[in-house]
Parts: structure tokens; C-alpha cells; sequence
């Protein structure tokens, strides 16, 4: 407990020493402290019985710091600056606070992501949240936002990329479209069907399949295309077509019937691996790694313990 109660009394005696020296006078230090010109005097007194050295050359006029007396300030403002710093840290870090901007994609962000806000945002009420809700990457890196969840393979980058899970992808079509046109029993029957596809641009157009232990990427023909999943479901939905999706965009429309899973003895099981990129570092922002961290729980539980890395 002396000890302890000796480390209290040295930050106190720091202070006290600093804003005499800020103050250039034991009164002016004493209405800062709101303490009296003795007890302030009784202090120094104290630091310079203990270090066996003057801090002060005091006359009736003036005040000024010795040389060990510059020294010593110096160090009691580094040493105090520092104490602030880490005691700041840590009650960040138990309850972080400030503005977490995050981009997201369209259907993912939608369905997966939004529906987790409520609860992050209840554990942790200094955090203020902005969604930017995009299909095209934002910039991280130029601070932009703080985090991007993305899918697909990650490109070089100074970026931290923390791995939230995966996707599959199902051809299907609703069941109007079915009773119309019938349905394909193999993936050479999908040039008789109007296809929906994305219409990004594509290194090798087509969808792939598993033909004979192979997989093979055939050609699709259609009307209709899209730069976005959601709108792609929705022309499905009206019986516009059959589409290649990522799975989690149809559960609950393939569990109510609303939509038909179609080939899937020739699904080639591919899967998109999603993301979340952020500035990595000892410096990283608390509301940042809170962020992450909750996202790997809630997302990919198995991951809390797994590997984060330089997207390099």
C-alpha cells in the first residue's frame, strides 16, 4: 500500500512541478491547483529533499527552473503525457467511441450485415455508425472509410484482410418459368433457356459446371442483365429467366418455393471467399478492431482464433 501511495504522490508532485514551471511562480501554480502558495512550496521542497538537487532558484521577484529543474520538467510532461495516452487507450478500448464508416455490398450488406448493426451498435453506444452500401470497392487505404467487406480474390494491397467466410453459388428459376419452359436436365439444355447474368465485365463470360469430373465454363445467352444479385433474383422471382446466384442471396425464396435450385448434380461447387479490409497496425482505431471482432463472431465463429493478414 506505501508503495502505491509513493507512485501517487510522484504523479501528484509532477503536476505540481509543471505548472510552476508553466506558471513561472508558486501562486500563479497554486490558483491553477486551487492549492495554497505553501502547500505548493512544500512540495518542490519535497522533489528537491528527495533528489538532493535545487529545482527552483526562487528570490522575491522571480522564479526561475535550474538546469535539473528544465530536465525534470521535461521528463514529469513525457511521463504524464504518456500516462494519459495509455489510460485513454484503455478506456477506449473498453467502451470505443467515435465515427466507424464501413462499405458494404448491395445484397450482402442488406441481408447479412444490416440486420447485425442493431446489436453492435447496443454494445457499444459511443460508435457511431455510417453504411455506404456499394458494389464498387471503396478506398481503404485513403481513408475513405474504415472498413470494406467485399468478396471475390483480394488484389495486392498494404490492407489487412480478415476472413469472414464463403459463398456458393446456385442456378436457379421460379417455378412459373419452369412451368413454361421447362426444366433443364443438363447444362448443354440452358441454350434453349434465357439466361440472367451479371453484366460485369468478365474475364471468361459463361457459368461453370462439373461435366465428367471436369469442371467447364459454357456459355449463357439471355435478354436480360444486371450489375447487381438483388435485381437479378427479382427478375427471377417474375419468372423472367433462370440465374446464377451466390446462395446467400435465395435461402429463404428456395426454402418457401419461391425459387427452384436447378443442375445441382453438375454444381461445380465454387465458392466466393468475403473479406473485411481495414488499416491494420498498433494503431488501429478501437472501433475498428471491436468491429472486426464482432463481425468474425457473429459471421465465423471458427475464426476468432484464425489468421489475420497483410493483403500483400
Amino acid at each position: 500500500m506505501a508503495l502505491n501511495n509513493r507512485r501517487i504522490d510522484r504523479t501528484s508532485e509532477m503536476e505540481t512541478f509543471l505548472a510552476v514551471a508553466c506558471a513561472g511562480s508558486l501562486s500563479g501554480a497554486a490558483r491553477t491547483l486551487g492549492l495554497t502558495p505553501s502547500a505548493v512550496s512544500r512540495v518542490v521542497s519535497r522533489i528537491e529533499e528527495r533528489l538532493g538537487i535545487r529545482l527552483l532558484v526562487r528570490t522575491t521577484r522571480s522564479l526561475r527552473l535550474t538546469r535539473e529543474g528544465e530536465d525534470y520538467a521535461l521528463a514529469a510532461r513525457r511521463i504524464l503525457a504518456d500516462l494519459q495516452q495509455t489510460e485513454s487507450a484503455i478506456a477506449d478500448r473498453a467502451s470505443p467511441k467515435g465515427q466507424l464508416r464501413v462499405s458494404m455490398a448491395h445484397a450482402h450488406g442488406r441481408l447479412i450485415i444490416v440486420p447485425l448493426l442493431q446489436e453492435f451498435l447496443a454494445r457499444y453506444p459511443g460508435i457511431q455508425l455510417e453504411v455506404q452500401i456499394s458494389d464498387e470497392l471503396a478506398d481503404v487505404q485513403g481513408g475513405h472509410v474504415d472498413v470494406a467487406i467485399r468478396f471475390g480474390s483480394l488484389p495486392d494491397s498494404a490492407l489487412t484482410a480478415r476472413y469472414l467466410g464463403s459463398t456458393g453459388r446456385v442456378v436457379v428459376a421460379s417455378p412459373s418459368y419452369l412451368q413454361r419452359h421447362g426444366e433443364p436436365q443438363h447444362p448443354f439444355d440452358l441454350t434453349q433457356h434465357n439466361c440472367l447474368d451479371f453484366s460485369f465485365r468478365r474475364i471468361e463470360p459463361g457459368w461453370p459446371f462439373r461435366l465428367e469430373g471436369k469442371d467447364q465454363l459454357l456459355p449463357v445467352n439471355g435478354n436480360l442483365r444486371a450489375n447487381n444479385g438483388e435485381t437479378l433474383v427479382q427478375l427471377a422471382l417474375q419468372g423472367l429467366g433462370i440465374t446464377r446466384i451466390g446462395c446467400f442471396h435465395v435461402g429463404p425464396e428456395l426454402a418457401c418455393g419461391q425459387l427452384v435450385a436447378l443442375l445441382e448434380d453438375f454444381n461445380p461447387c465454387d465458392r466466393e471467399e468475403i473479406h473485411a479490409l481495414f488499416v491494420g497496425g498498433a494503431n488501429m482505431p478501437a472501433r475498428v478492431r471491436v468491429f472486426i471482432d464482432f463481425l468474425l463472431e457473429q459471421l465465423q465463429p471458427d475464426a476468432r482464433a484464425g489468421q489475420s493478414s497483410s493483403n500483400r
